[in-house]
């Protein structure tokens, strides 16, 4: 059923509903050479990046991550935004206005006033990016990542985007660490994954009718890598990175279906465009 059907406006968001309800947005299509993704791997890619847009019936908009910031979709601008050589690894050449959260939002009825929490998988720049978007937001993120993420090593420095955080400090964050039930409710826990980045975390969503599933983000860019426990050039942590791997394959084997952030066959899955689960 669409989701514009069944909530019309941000009014209707609290309230009205018997559970949670989740729907998946595309907030970074990227070009990229495979290689950049899974290590050696040959090829070149389009991929997507996933946020997820979460209306829980008590605590209103809840949001996946935030993608790329608009700004990148100007050729003008966006060597200066993030970095010559990052825009030409990356390939944000696809990347357009519209696909930036708060756009995407905007066309479900959804205003950036209306979103309660901002849940980040870590806080690199395809995944950080409209941060400053939800100012009367609560921001949720791991105590390690978010110390990481102001002062970077120089290997990983890159792909954290520092005028992404311009407004960190304004922003109300909740840091936590290590696994947290963020409504102690059980429909959204978050679960410590580190390996790709210091604070990475991934989200279970349980929904009344399916289930749950795992926003797993980068705990894999790619089937081929998580399978094989191939790690990505920019990991923190390879070491960190396949006990992680080991704990997300445990938890497809329990019957929880797993979507990585930028694997495409993953993401075609998801409920989109105003599509939602339940």
């Amino acid at each position: 059923m669409p989701f514009y059907k069944c909530i019309a406006s941000a009014d209707k968001f609290r309230g009205n509903m018997t559970g949670l309800r989740m729907s998946a947005m595309n907030v970074g299509p990227l070009s990229v050479d495979a290689n950049l993704l899974v290590a050696f791997a040959p090829g070149h890619l389009e991929i997507p990046t996933t946020a997820a847009l979460i209306v829980h019936p008590t605590y209103g908009v809840v949001l996946w991550d935030t993608g790329i910031n608009g700004v990148v979709a100007d050729p003008d601008r966006r060597d200066a935004y993030w970095g010559a050589n990052v825009a030409t690894a990356f390939g944000p050449h696809a990347f357009k206005r519209e696909h930036a959260i708060d756009a995407q939002l905007e066309k479900l009825g959804i205003k950036p006033k209306d979103v309660r929490y901002v849940l980040y998988s870590h806080l690199h720049l395809d995944h950080a990016g409209g941060m400053s978007y939800f100012p009367d937001a609560i921001h949720v993120v791991q105590r390690d990542e978010i110390r990481y993420a102001l002062w970077p090593d120089t290997w990983t420095s890159p792909v954290y985007c520092q005028n992404d955080f311009r407004d960190i400090r304004k922003l109300n964050i909740l840091e936590i660490d290590g696994d947290f039930d963020l409504f102690e409710d059980g429909t959204l826990r978050l679960l410590k994954t580190s390996g790709h980045a210091p604070g990475h975390q991934v989200l279970i969503v349980n929904l009344p009718n399916r289930g749950r599933i795992c926003m797993a983000a980068d705990t894999g860019h790619q089937r081929s890598g998580f399978d094989n426990l191939v790690p990505m050039p920019w990991d923190w942590s390879t070491s960190a990175m396949s006990m992680t791997r080991m704990r997300m394959k445990q938890l497809e084997r329990s019957g929880v279906p797993m979507f990585l952030c930028h694997d495409a066959s993953d993401f075609a899955k998801l409920p989109q465009n105003g599509e939602f689960w339940d």
